[in-house]
């Protein structure tokens, strides 16, 4: 939630930012820059002429590329190929701040915008910028990651670029026993694009999302002014840039609160055919003082030889059981569990977790058991990945969906979604979870449902290109739009996570009271919407287009 400025401060702020925007530079945000998916609309001068002349001009530690750019024109979604004028390779934070100080001088003269873009893992083109600049922020190498060991009562922490790859984070801290306390599913992904959404996996429950694990950021505005931000300092922006769309500014470094790190991780599956039951021992839980270390779930439907294909991974509780249990025509539910532990807990680590389940109301003969090491257990989509590589099945269309579903809602939803609308999960996972945010953080930019208990669902499915079929994208995306209409009835309360919309309306409606302190947050931060385009928020004028 929003940090709430006093109205003194916030009226003075925006008065000053108004009288200063009409006099030099005009009101730039108006209702018609509001949202940024117009068609491209060709200026005058092509952009590339004046904007390449000038920039090539410019002096870098880094580089800027005008050519051979197309891998910044895609993403993990696959679907959006919007081609930038350029791509700032940089080297330095001065590099991002050189590169949008300079845009920013430009003024209304100027339709050029810029986007941050790490590992490539939006979905919706929100890391592109159409004839605009991506700044790669991969390159921001330095600088190196640096440790900050517990003194006192001064807990450790690590200080990385922002464009530093969660898996390598995870290698660097477990050299000196430690790791971050809150992670995502998926390690390949940036720090800076993790902390600009929120960063939610099945540790959230306890530790809260990643954005709830920041000490510390360094932060380029849309002014191009290079900002130290936290809890005591530039308090407002460090709030605002944490889950913030990347609308406020450019985070360039994070210090990450460390704890110390297991070893080795008892990994469980076990499997429900009621959905009462299986939510109640979720949130059973998430709510216990002693529990596991995470907590996620997902739903399976009509999935044919279930059972045997996790044998691989697990080992059957009762096999004699399993081998009688039918998948096919079922609409099942798999809590999937992990206790972590180190050497000098094994020789109780059984029991541990065997008085854990004892609480739980699974089916019996579906218990599935698994000990891998740490780092296994955290980078194990990456292994999904590699699979899915050598396929040729990666670098498809992934039309993924996102939601949050208050507790109150969730039967509801369930109800109509699994089973009535999505009648397989053959396309990709399910995943279904519920966190408790009275324990997280409640001033950051994120927007999650009103309630304290809620779920996140995520339909994470992939298409085959070439099918017309039930695994086409077509497909895919039109079942996306009936559980979306369904989730619009207001009475729900859900959010979208890792959100999407096309009108300004739609956004206002996600933001609720939320959208006033988000729009003059954009006032301050980057009052000529230069930055993150491909959000489709605010927009230049005519400066997102869609080829």
């Amino acid at each position: 939630m929003f940090i709430s400025l006093s109205h003194s401060t916030f009226k003075l702020k925006a008065t000053i930012l108004k009288l200063v925007l009409l006099f030099l530079l005009g009101f730039t945000i108006n209702k018609d820059n509001l949202c940024s998916n117009h068609p491209f609309a060709t200026p005058t001068v092509p952009p590339i002429t004046v904007h390449s002349s000038s920039m090539a001009k410019m002096i870098f530690d880094g580089h800027l590329s005008f050519h051979n750019n197309e891998h910044a024109a895609k993403d993990f979604g696959n679907r959006y190929n919007l081609m930038p004028l350029a791509v700032l390779h940089p080297k330095s934070v001065s590099d991002i701040s050189y590169v949008i100080r300079h845009v920013f001088d430009l003024g209304l003269n100027s339709e050029l915008t810029l986007a941050a873009r790490g590992h490539g893992h939006s979905l919706e083109g929100q890391s592109q910028a159409y004839q605009g600049v991506v700044i790669n922020m991969e390159s921001l190498i330095l600088p190196k990651m640096r440790f900050h060991f517990q003194t006192g009562t001064k807990q450790p922490y690590i200080e990385v670029s922002a464009g530093e790859l969660w898996i390598n984070i995870l290698h660097e801290s477990l050299k000196h026993g430690l790791a971050p306390k809150s992670w995502t599913d998926y390690l390949h992904l940036t720090v800076g694009g993790t902390l600009s959404n929120a960063g939610i996996s099945g540790q959230a429950f306890r530790h809260g999302p990643q954005i709830d694990n920041v000490y510390q950021l360094q932060v380029v505005t849309g002014r191009g002014e290079v900002l130290t931000c936290s809890e005591k300092q530039n308090e407002d922006l460090f709030h605002s840039v944490l889950g913030g769309l990347g609308q406020f500014g450019i985070i360039t470094k994070a210090r990450i609160a460390l704890e110390p790190a297991p070893r080795m991780v008892k990994w469980v599956r076990a499997l429900y055919s009621d959905f009462s039951t299986f939510t109640n021992d979720q949130e059973h839980l998430i709510s216990s003082e002693n529990s596991f270390d995470y907590i996620e779930g997902f739903v399976i439907i009509n999935r044919t030889g279930l059972l045997n294909n996790w044998r691989s991974s697990f080992n059957l509780k009762d096999p004699i059981l399993a081998n009688r249990f039918i998948s096919e025509g079922r609409v099942l539910y798999c809590l999937e569990v992990a206790k972590y532990f180190s050497p000098q807990e094994y020789d109780h680590i059984d029991q541990d977790v065997d008085k854990l389940l004892s609480k739980l109301n699974y089916l019996r003969s579906t218990l599935f058991l698994s000990e891998v090491s740490y780092i296994d257990f955290l980078d194990r989509v990456h292994v999904s990945e590699m699979k899915l590589r050598e396929k040729g099945l990666w670098e498809v269309p992934h039309p993924w969906l996102n939601l949050l579903v208050p507790r109150s809602s969730i039967h509801e939803f369930a109800q109509q979604a699994f089973g009535n609308i999505v009648k397989d999960t053959s396309n990709g996972p399910v995943l279904i979870y519920p966190v408790n945010k009275s324990r997280w953080k409640n001033r950051t930019s994120l927007v999650t449902p009103e309630e304290d208990v809620f779920y996140l669902v995520a339909f994470l499915s992939s298409a085959i290109p070439s099918s017309i079929g039930k695994d086409g994208l077509e497909h895919i995306l039109t079942r996306n739009d009936r559980i979306l209409e369904f989730c619009g009835r207001p009475h729900l309360g859900i959010k979208q996570y890792l959100p999407h919309y096309s009108t300004i309306a739609e956004w206002k409606t996600h933001f609720g009271n939320q959208w006033e302190v988000f729009y003059r947050r954009k006032l301050i931060y980057d009052p000529l919407a230069i930055l993150a385009p491909g959000q489709r928020i605010f927009r230049r004028a005519h400066a997102f287009g869609r080829q």
